[in-house]
């Protein structure tokens, strides 16, 4: 027993020491954020000197990659041709990978601007070798345009997204990508789209502009940026090794010296996953590919002659995700550590009180971060970050899942990318139960009940708590708990609704059908 007391002891202290370095890491994001923010926001004089530098307009090409996106494809068509750029230089290759009807709606939108004179074209594939990687490699052979810009099929594409960003690749030859910031679609529509709109707003309005503004190493998220193309190119092209195409890219691409700008002012709206299965299976898939991105490319920066501080922003960006194993690893050694902590004796109040405040002041580091985000972006701010307890709570609930997610990325095991499922939700009198066809179609797994059993867990640290008198504790375990049950509990329900939907269109086909 002894011993189990010391080794929980330790591990408890080595975790707790560890997240509070990616606490802290989060108020020196908010410090780099107020001290380059300047960097980061397009200026009109600044954008008419590039852009008589620039003399002529440089082709682009979009691309539009796509999987069964039946309900969001005519909108992000839509909304893509709207972009304001001279129309004999802009490409659009919509790159529909398509097993089911979306294939037929895209073809006839595209039909459509085509007739109206633009250049617009459906490169449909029936292999999905590479998936998303793989279609923008193989649609890039083809492509007429000395830059690249690529939207997702959750997204619409700002209408001044070209005037915005092209003209800042002649700042410099050795800029290679230009990103710029989401929005949201549907962030006022139920409590998990409310608390993924703060995340989403911490990364992109803190996070990026404290990299991207200070010289720091930055990423390409997936969608809603320009590449250069010589760019890709030069970095070894996209890449379907790991399930984070876009970092993988990026690093490889600031590994060989080319430098990135973000452009905060300029937003496209996206939609963002209305149901847990979704946003757990888009964390996963984040959460994978940034840890297989790390075993890949960690070694590589290691050895490179880059200044200290961007190796280790480099490196504290791409572990992120371990915060969430950090987190299981807290709540399974608390319980141990408050049973046992009587054995220290008078020193027993004095060490857990450390380890509290430690945790506390680590805890409060993402707190700012999202807070600071609202108070820019937001008049009616004071609103939003009611909603902070909510982001918290789905923060920790996925703890389980993306667990999961770096014990695969580290040990090598390989796994199928999955997309996340767009429903065009945009408000109230969208339905999700009358569009579970298009939801994830997987069986339930272990994952709900491994995040029920952690929350019978931290109610009953909870209660041992209150036993030896150690309340310290207790508000992080709330949180844990209200987690872990939400996330475990909405998880069991859209699987029911989805079998549920399942056997009506089954009945109704079946009525439906002709007599044989």
């Amino acid at each position: 027993m002894e011993l189990l007391f010391i080794f929980s002891l330790t591990v408890y202290i080595l975790d707790i020491i560890v997240l509070f370095y990616y606490g802290i890491h989060c108020f020196v994001m908010v410090k780099l954020f107020f001290k380059y923010r300047k960097n980061c926001i397009s200026h009109p004089g600044e954008l008419e000197a590039l852009e008589k530098k620039m003399k002529v307009w440089p082709r682009v090409t979009i691309q539009l990659p796509m999987f069964n996106e039946y309900y969001v494809a005519e909108r992000l068509i839509d909304t893509t041709m709207q972009v304001r750029y001279p129309k004999n230089k802009l490409e659009v290759q919509v790159l529909d990978d398509s097993t089911d009807e979306t294939t037929d709606l895209v073809r006839k939108k595209v039909a459509f601007y085509k007739k109206k004179g633009f250049d617009i074209k459906l490169i449909h594939r029936v292999n999905r070798q590479g998936h998303k990687a793989g279609a923008m490699r193989e649609a890039q052979e083809t492509a007429k345009g000395e830059f690249i810009a690529v939207f997702d099929a959750d997204f619409m594409p700002a209408p001044e997204f070209l005037e915005k960003t092209v003209p800042y690749f002649y700042e410099s030859d050795n800029i290679g990508m230009v990103q710029t910031r989401w929005g949201h679609i549907n962030a006022d529509y139920s409590i998990l789209t409310k608390g993924q709109s703060l995340g989403i707003d911490g990364h992109f309005t803190i996070e990026q502009i404290a990299r991207g503004g200070s010289g720091l190493w930055m990423n390409f998220n997936g969608t809603a940026g320009v590449w250069r193309k010589a760019c890709i190119y030069d970095a070894g092209n996209w890449s379907e090794d790991t399930l984070t195409e876009d970092f993988d890219l990026s690093y490889r691409a600031e590994l060989r010296g080319w430098q990135f700008k973000y452009v905060v002012d300029v937003v496209n709206p996206a939609e963002l996953p209305a149901t847990v299965a979704a946003y757990k299976s888009q964390q996963f898939r984040w959460c994978k590919g940034s840890i297989q991105t790390t075993v890949k490319l960690a070694p590589t920066i290691l050895r490179t002659a880059m200044p200290f501080k961007i190796k280790l922003e480099a490196l504290t960006h791409l572990t992120n995700y371990f915060v969430h194993p950090l987190m299981i690893i807290n709540i399974l050694a608390t319980l141990p550590v408050l049973f046992f902590s009587e054995r220290l004796g008078d020193m027993s109040d004095a060490v857990i009180g450390v380890a509290a405040v430690v945790f506390s002041l680590g805890t409060f580091g993402p707190i700012a971060m999202y807070l600071v985000s609202q108070k820019v972006l937001y008049n009616r701010w004071v609103n939003r970050i009611a909603w902070m307890p909510i982001l918290t709570m789905i923060g920790t609930g996925i703890a389980v899942s993306n667990t999961r997610a770096v014990w695969q990325a580290l040990t090598g095991k390989k796994s199928s990318f999955i997309r996340t499922p767009k429903l065009r939700i945009e408000g109230q009198k969208d339905k999700i139960q009358e569009r579970m066809k298009y939801a994830l179609n997987v069986k339930l797994d272990k994952t709900p009940f491994l995040e029920f059993l952690m929350g019978l867990y931290a109610v009953l640290i909870i209660y041992v708590a209150f036993v030896f008198d150690r309340t310290l504790f207790i508000p992080f375990m709330v949180m844990y708990a209200c987690g872990f049950f939400y996330i475990s509990l909405a998880s069991f329900k859209e699987n029911f609704q989805e079998i549920r939907a399942k056997k009506r269109a089954l009945l109704a086909a079946a009525l439906n059908s002709p007599t044989q």
